[in-house]
């Protein structure tokens, strides 16, 4: 029997990189998935991937009007809800200056915004006892150039993280953050580098994570397995960084 046979997971931005394989990896452990994302092109094809066992849905992690739709929308399908993963974000990076009120806005409401209000409306669906894991990242942790408008965005959802890990617990219902460091995903290629940018990019990457590479999505897919499946039930209110090292003190010598 899979480690979530019997259970239904709700996955936003799983069309791709480390939401595809989450989805395919909460599937292959029995359980009925969820999945959201806006392209209609990526829609089809993860459809096509997921098969019987996954539902595509077409949402808008934005807009919060469209998350209350999307709680409605599964509450008419499934019984309940055992596993969340706000997985959705907008990854802009730009240079504090050049910031504009309607980007800022923008991501914002895609990365802490839409996940509080679809939260919110997924209470009475949520199971006793459900897992909601709130997708981080180690720039929260770390002051990297370019990534203010992010970094903020993701420390808010790792706060939300922690507090609802206290207010939800009378109900059953887990939450945890998990932060990944630098993976390799078609997000990085929504940044508007040039190809000899984000190789340079990608290298400069590789050189400030001590394991010397990059992540894939299967393996922050394997932490959020965890975290959803019931070998994590001690465990709420916590902050999972998988990153390769990159958060480690700077004085820190690695193979050493």
């Amino acid at each position: 029997m899979g480690r979530l046979a019997g259970k239904y997971a709700l996955i936003t931005g799983g069309t791709s990189g480390i939401g595809l394989a989450t989805a395919q990896t909460f599937i292959a452990e029995g359980a009925q998935v969820a999945v959201t994302g806006r392209n209609p092109v990526a829609l089809e094809q993860a459809q096509a991937l997921l098969g019987d066992n996954g539902w595509v849905i077409a949402a808008d992690s934005g807009d919060a009007a469209g998350q209350r739709q999307l709680a409605a929308t599964l509450a008419d399908r499934w019984p309940q809800l055992d596993v969340v993963f706000v997985n959705a974000g907008d990854v802009t990076h730009a240079p504090f200056g050049d910031w504009r009120e309607a980007e800022w806005d923008r991501l914002m409401n895609i990365n802490l915004k839409g996940p509080f209000f679809l939260l919110q409306a997924l209470l009475p669906l949520l199971a006793n006892p459900a897992s909601v894991i709130l997708c981080g990242s180690v720039s929260a942790h770390i002051g990297l150039p370019t990534s203010s408008a992010y970094a903020a965005s993701k420390a808010g959802l790792l706060s939300l993280a922690r507090t609802l890990s206290a207010e939800l617990l009378p109900h059953g219902i887990r939450v945890n953050g998990l932060s990944p460091g630098p993976v390799r995903t078609p997000a990085l290629d929504k940044l508007g580098l040039s190809a000899q940018a984000l190789s340079d990019l990608q290298e400069e990457i590789k050189n400030l994570v001590p394991l010397g590479r990059m992540g894939t999505p299967q393996e922050l897919a394997n932490a959020a397995l965890y975290l959803a499946s019931d070998e994590s039930s001690y465990l709420t209110g916590t902050q999972n960084v998988i990153d390769g090292g990159s958060t480690l003190p700077e004085s820190v010598s690695v193979g050493v």
